[in-house]
């Protein structure tokens, strides 16, 4: 326990529950270096969470690791919790149980019979060497060495049979009743009012004990392999969201990018757009805003100066935080020509004027947008944990 609640050791085992939105807090290990993988918000109310690995952090410019977003993630994890402490699944597991204990009875047995066919085996070794006539030292002294193999046997076989009553004693009593009114009452508890994040994040770490995460880019799914507490492990695959990226094969040279970008939009909005297009530098890593800022300056760029824009345009962003609506629905209704926009390149950021939100076809397509929401909209904006879904 001392150990979990150590968060600033980097290679040390499963993190304690601190709350926050993310169900998997401290319980996330990275398939690639094994490392604990940390949780990352967003700077503003109501964003994802992601799970993220920093790799090896103590070198300067070594990268990120892997990361993924982690709403899909809980989600699986919270089924796999459902199907797990399912009345069937409680049945299963007092039935695999009930298996278990009656194959180390037999083992128990079995090994009962081999002690006897030793003992027996002993005593014949005992009166064989009894009757020797002890002037027949070499006759003695084989029979000698057969007693004692047999019986350095008999301890051996003693030994085992008493670790197996030994681990017999230490296993647990399974209370049956108990066990099927979990079943039963875990998914009220979970979905209860006043169960906040850090009582689902208490219950998920009584069932698992680590969560190992790995990209697979040939499906590109995350594979989720979860050890639950009692030993055995379940993989889960889940999609992962490819949203507006250039394909592997056709990435933009990051020169033409600059000359396009540099000077519309700040350095920093350039590194996150380069990024998102898989656009690499020449020794192979990310983009900041630091190598933006330079690879504009070589190439004779100025700078972005808010003050010379002749139009006043907003991002994506600001545009959905003024209309009220998610940021997915602005970009719909910029699909859908309701909006209008420019976009310099592919995943570059779009640019809204300013004076065409106050436009009837734009109020109308938030109208739309807003009808289209469930009755209890405000009851989900307010409730910031994951629920069992069923229930």
């Amino acid at each position: 326990m001392i150990l979990e609640n150590a968060h600033m050791q980097k290679r040390a085992s499963r993190k304690s529950a601190r709350g926050g939105r993310a169900l998997l807090t401290g319980l996330v290990r990275c398939g690639h270096c094994g490392r604990m993988m940390r949780v990352s918000y967003g700077m503003r109310s109501g964003h994802a969470h992601r799970y993220q690995c920093r790799g090896d952090d103590s070198h300067v410019g070594a990268g990120l690791c892997i990361g993924i977003g982690g709403v899909r993630v809980d989600r699986a994890v919270a089924v796999a919790i459902l199907e797990a402490v399912s009345d069937r699944g409680v049945e299963a597991a007092l039935l695999a149980a009930d298996q278990a204990a009656r194959a180390a009875d037999d083992v128990r047995q079995a090994i009962i019979r081999e002690l006897e066919e030793a003992r027996y085996e002993a005593a014949l070794a005992d009166r064989r060497y009894s009757v020797i006539d002890p002037m027949k030292r070499h006759v003695a002294r084989e029979l000698e060495a057969r007693w004692n193999a047999v019986l350095e046997r008999v301890s051996q076989l003693e030994q085992r049979i008493a670790r197996l009553d030994s681990d017999m004693v230490q296993r647990p009593k399974i209370d049956r009743a108990a066990l099927m009114q979990l079943a039963y009452d875990l998914p009220a508890a979970w979905n209860a009012p006043t169960s906040d994040a850090r009582t689902k994040q208490r219950l998920t770490r009584i069932l698992i004990q680590e969560i190992l995460i790995d990209l697979d880019d040939a499906s590109n799914e995350a594979v989720i392999t979860v050890h639950w507490t009692g030993g055995r492990h379940t993989e889960l695959r889940v999609s992962r969201v490819r949203c507006g990226r250039y394909p592997k094969d056709r990435h933009p040279n990051p020169v033409e990018v600059i000359r396009k970008l540099g000077g519309q939009w700040p350095d920093r909005e350039l590194a996150v757009t380069m990024n998102r297009m898989r656009c690499k530098s020449a020794d192979g890593k990310s983009w900041t805003t630091v190598r933006v800022r330079e690879l504009r300056e070589r190439l004779g760029i100025a700078a972005y100066d808010p003050t010379a824009v002749t139009v006043e345009t907003i991002s994506v962003d600001e545009t959905a935080s003024r209309l009220k609506i998610c940021v997915g629905s602005v970009i719909r209704l910029i699909r859908e020509g309701v909006l209008p926009a420019t976009q310099l390149m592919p995943s570059a950021p779009w640019k809204v004027p300013v004076d065409a939100l106050a436009s009837e076809a734009v109020k109308a397509g938030v109208r739309a947008v807003v009808a289209r929401r469930p009755r209890n909209f405000a009851v989900l904006q307010g409730e910031k944990t994951l629920r069992l879904p069923g229930f």
